[in-house]
């Protein structure tokens, strides 16, 4: 009965961080100016509801669409003093290796078709101490256990066709 008690009170005191960003609406398209189109300049993001305790922040930014397994994670970074806005092109934090094995954020470049880009804040009780080749299991491996809340946002986006001249 008391591990069911445990249980019950992490579950209801892990509360949902609310992420938005002025760069892009819920869940609509992401502007050219983020990706491998454009400057390749990560977008800012808004945080509501961070829990009092929050000693840092994490982001992970994931593709689940790419055309490979488990899709490709375009940026890592941790140890962001709590915040209600992330700027663009931040520079705070600790970046981690992406996807392309390169430390730093790396823009939206889906090869075919529209892809969802996950963009997840998380909430932490403590200051992650990790090497900057931390990749994005062993940054959700370290955060275990120190998550007090997260949230998400998902945007869009999808590479014009270039128009040929025959």
């Amino acid at each position: 009965m008391k591990v069911l008690l445990t249980l019950m009170v992490a579950f209801f005191l892990h509360t949902s961080l609310t992420v938005t960003s002025t760069s892009f609406p819920k869940d609509g398209l992401i502007p050219s100016k983020y990706t491998c189109d454009g400057t390749n300049l990560s977008p800012s993001l808004q945080i509501q509801d961070l829990p009092k305790g929050t000693k840092t922040m994490a982001l992970i930014i994931h593709d689940p669409d790419a055309p490979m397994e488990g899709g490709i994670t375009h940026w890592i970074v941790w140890n962001i003093p709590p915040t209600k806005s992330i700027p663009e092109n931040l520079k705070g934090g600790i970046q981690g290796m992406n996807g392309a094995n390169q430390t730093g954020y790396t823009g939206p470049c889906p090869p075919s078709g529209k892809h969802h880009y996950h963009f997840n804040v998380y909430a932490l009780d403590t200051e992650l101490l990790l090497s900057k080749n931390t990749n994005k299991d062993q940054l959700e491996k370290a955060m275990e256990g120190h998550i007090l809340s997260e949230g998400n946002l998902i945007g869009l986006y999808e590479r014009k066709k270039e128009v040929s001249d025959k």
